[in-house]
């Protein structure tokens, strides 16, 4: 019998996750099959738990069930600890393993995918909730020069530049503070363009060559990256790599193979 997988959540049918991993397991022949589960608000853990029962081999994790995952946990990698929130679960058939893609699946599209080395650049974080707080670790694995967290409230990006400060040189702003700086690298990790908003930026914040990177995919030319059109940035990209690419982690940690991303990227692209 294939291995089975599948992605928990609610909403759960605009998900690409089938498609991805369905493409993952031709390229790499891995046996598998990959489901797209709706799962009851206040159902979460005994869903999980049916799934293990039903020999199960992992899941991933996506709105609105990511803190309810680390609890679920019995045990978290370290990118899982400090994210706080688990979007991928792996089972043994004795424990559970929590683990968190995002970061790697973004810092991934950005050095590979887009070619834009972090090490030695100064990176804008915009947003300090889940989404922030899941891809500052393997940010500041990347070595940048340094990484300024902006928020609207700047005592949750204090909170956070505080928690992450062991592991690069972070500092924390309100938008106001910006003003006079210029970075390489502008992450937007906020739901304004869920909303179609745009962040209070000050002008001329980009850095000649700089990425202005929407973690938002599917939206097109949002606030944020025809903001950062109008302001000279050199490359702009939506979250639709970084999607694929967190997936391919998850992946790897499944199955000890990683796929190729591309092709799917570009398949999804022109869809």
């Amino acid at each position: 019998m294939p291995d089975r997988y599948a992605v928990f959540g609610n909403p759960i049918s605009h998900s690409k996750s089938p498609q991805i991993h369905a493409e993952f397991a031709r390229q790499t022949g891995q046996d598998l099959t990959y489901a797209a589960v709706l799962v009851a608000l206040d159902g979460f853990a005994p869903a999980v738990d049916a799934f293990r029962v039903g020999d199960g081999r992992g899941i991933n994790v996506t709105v609105p069930f990511k803190l309810e995952a680390f609890q679920y946990a019995q045990n978290l990698t370290e990118r899982a600890r400090h994210a706080q929130a688990v979007n991928t679960l792996i089972f043994d058939g004795i424990s559970v393993l929590g683990d968190n893609t995002d970061g790697a699946g973004l810092v991934r599209d950005i050095e590979h995918n887009l070619g834009f080395k972090i090490a030695g650049k100064d990176v804008l974080l915009m947003g300090a909730g889940g989404a922030a707080r899941g891809v500052l670790l393997p940010l500041l694995m990347c070595k940048p020069q340094s990484l300024t967290i902006a928020n609207r409230t700047p005592q949750k990006a204090q909170d956070l530049a505080q928690h992450f400060a062991a592991h690069g040189t972070v500092r924390a702003s309100d938008y106001v503070g910006l003003a006079g700086d210029r970075y390489d690298l502008v992450i937007n990790a906020t739901s304004s363009s869920l909303n179609d908003e745009l962040p209070p930026l000050p002008p001329r914040i980009m850095a000649p060559g700089a990425l202005a990177y929407d973690m938002m995919y599917g939206k097109g030319l949002t606030p944020f990256l025809a903001f950062a059109e109008a302001n000279k940035a050199q490359t702009l990209a939506d979250g639709l790599g970084m999607l694929v690419e967190q997936a391919a982690e998850a992946f790897y940690v499944w199955r000890e193979v990683r796929p190729q991303t591309r092709p799917v990227i570009e398949r999804l692209r022109k869809s």
